[in-house]
């Protein structure tokens, strides 16, 4: 299938229908950072780690300065991989902007420097290990199957805290069936 700019799902959320049984994106809000004919890469905006930048960055770690930024799973494939996203803008070279506010990576080395002067905010820039890939038609294939909700993205709700509560969020926030969806119980025999 073709995606012409009119079907990209750049700049969307992939909001995870509530019993998508794939573990890695339960529950998840991935936002569309690019999508074309030949796949689509995304960011999960709602799995905070315990680890922070700089227990990822040890070498550079005492450089840093001392503000924590915790690190978020982007998504399973190459876990060994950083991302960012951020609301800095043309602040930080070779930045995408992926929607109005909302920032995708840059030059990294400037992004180092900005920490250790302590002028990058948690609220406004978030930390991402491994990312969200689909090959050439396959989030097609998955859109078709219902396994994903879509709704234009927020700049606002990258930043969200406490980060769990987005997916539950976003649905409430698009109202009607959404709205009930988003209270479904993790378990329904719980219910």
């Amino acid at each position: 299938m073709e995606n012409d700019k009119s079907e990209s799902l750049q700049g969307h959320f992939l909001i995870s229908e509530p019993f998508l049984p794939d573990p890695n994106f339960e529950r998840s809000v991935v936002l569309i950072c690019e999508h074309s004919s030949m796949g689509a890469f995304g960011l999960i905006l709602n799995r905070p780690t315990e680890v922070n930048l700089y227990d990822a960055l040890e070498e550079d770690a005492p450089l840093l300065g001392t503000n924590e930024h915790p690190l978020f799973v982007g998504g399973p494939v190459e876990p060994n991989t950083l991302h960012f996203l951020h609301a800095y803008g043309n602040e930080i070279e070779g930045s995408i902007e992926v929607v109005p506010g909302l920032f995708w990576g840059g030059d990294f080395e400037q992004i180092k420097e900005l920490l250790v002067l302590q002028r990058l905010d948690s609220h406004n820039i978030r930390f991402f290990v491994g990312y969200s890939g689909w090959g050439s038609g396959q989030l097609e294939r998955e859109l078709a199957e219902e396994s994903w909700i879509t709704t234009p993205a927020q700049a606002s709700d990258a930043f969200l805290d406490p980060p769990e509560k987005l997916w539950q969020q976003i649905l409430r926030n698009m109202g009607g069936k959404f709205r009930a969806l988003s209270n479904y119980p993790r378990d329904p025999r719980l219910n």
